[in-house]
């Protein structure tokens, strides 16, 4: 194992999984669990876009959009998601 590598300890349904799961996205678990890692941001992350997004709604609208607004537009974006991604999604 080199230097930058680690181990992590999972049950083995949870191995088994992640192993089909790479097998039919055509890449190996490692790769799996690694664009996990990379692709999926944190909570602070998502608090840094939501700011940026902000910051750029109101500068192309003149000011923010309220809350409610916000809110609104979350919950489409998630239904939208939801969608995307079939019934597994609402399991």
């Amino acid at each position: 194992m080199a230097a930058d590598e680690t181990s992590i300890k999972v049950s083995a349904a949870s191995r088994d999984r992640l192993a089909v799961l790479a097998s039919e996205r055509g890449t190996t678990l490692r790769s799996l669990v690694e664009e996990l890692a990379q692709g999926t941001p944190t909570r602070a992350e998502y608090a840094e876009r939501a700011e940026l997004a902000r910051a750029e709604l109101a500068s192309a609208l003149g000011n923010a959009p309220s809350p409610e607004a916000e809110a609104k537009a979350r919950d489409l974006l998630e239904r939208l998601g939801a969608s995307l991604q079939g019934p597994q999604a609402t399991a």
